[in-house]
């Protein structure tokens, strides 16, 4: 089983180490404020947590050892703090240094520095919750590869009761149909092309950006 440290006990920080955990993890927490790790060991977030001044080098390789591979920063708001913890877990020998970053500069600053990741949370949500105005259908989404993004989208009520052949949409808009996840929950990965679609079914699609706003 892999072994996480999650640094910073914020919103961000708080809601990796409560899906990492979740999910069955080893996760270790740190931030140097004992009341965010008393609450989050009250809520039952995770189970193993230390009250820690990560940008203290030698109290940070104490804890750390070899026994971490992977650790997320987030510490994004102290600009400074972020910048000498990624340098101390790059050399203490961790292998995937997940940052928060609250602009781009920084994020390169991390870059530069060892970071293999670096997260924009605020830009993020802030993305999200304009593409849910722009697009109401959409439910989720996420980039896949350049400018491709896969969504899972509600379909239009003009397409209700006709089939995938029937709306033609690779040809027509160059979306691609991945799966269709019907309102039992079930995912049908493979969907024949003559099934007619129901009114609550969602599609699964591959798409660019700027062609999604065609699909209805």
């Amino acid at each position: 089983m892999k072994n996480f440290l999650v640094i910073g006990l914020g919103e961000f920080g708080k809601s990796v180490a409560k899906t990492l955990y979740k999910n069955k993890a080893t996760v270790l927490a740190i931030d140097s404020r004992e009341e965010l790790i008393k609450q989050a060991l009250d809520e039952g977030i995770i189970d193993e947590a230390v009250i820690l001044d990560a940008t203290d080098e030698l109290a940070l390789k104490d804890v750390v050892r070899d026994d971490f591979e992977t650790a997320f920063v987030s510490v994004g708001d102290n600009i400074q703090a972020s910048i000498l913890i990624t340098m101390h877990l790059k050399e203490l020998g961790v292998n995937k240094i997940i940052c928060k970053a609250v602009n781009h500069t920084q994020g390169k600053v991390l870059e530069k520095i060892g970071a293999t990741q670096v997260v924009f949370p605020e830009e993020s949500m802030g993305e999200k919750i304009a593409h849910s105005v722009l697009y109401p259908t959409i439910i989720e989404y996420f980039n896949f590869s350049g400018d491709y993004f896969i969504y899972e989208v509600k379909i239009p009520k003009s397409y209700v009761g006709k089939s995938l052949m029937e709306l033609n949409l690779r040809h027509r808009y160059e979306i691609n149909i991945l799966a269709v996840k019907h309102s039992d929950g079930k995912m049908n990965v493979t969907p024949d092309p003559n099934i007619k679609l129901a009114k609550d079914d969602l599609l699964i699609v591959l798409t660019k950006a700027n062609a999604i706003g065609k699909l209805g």
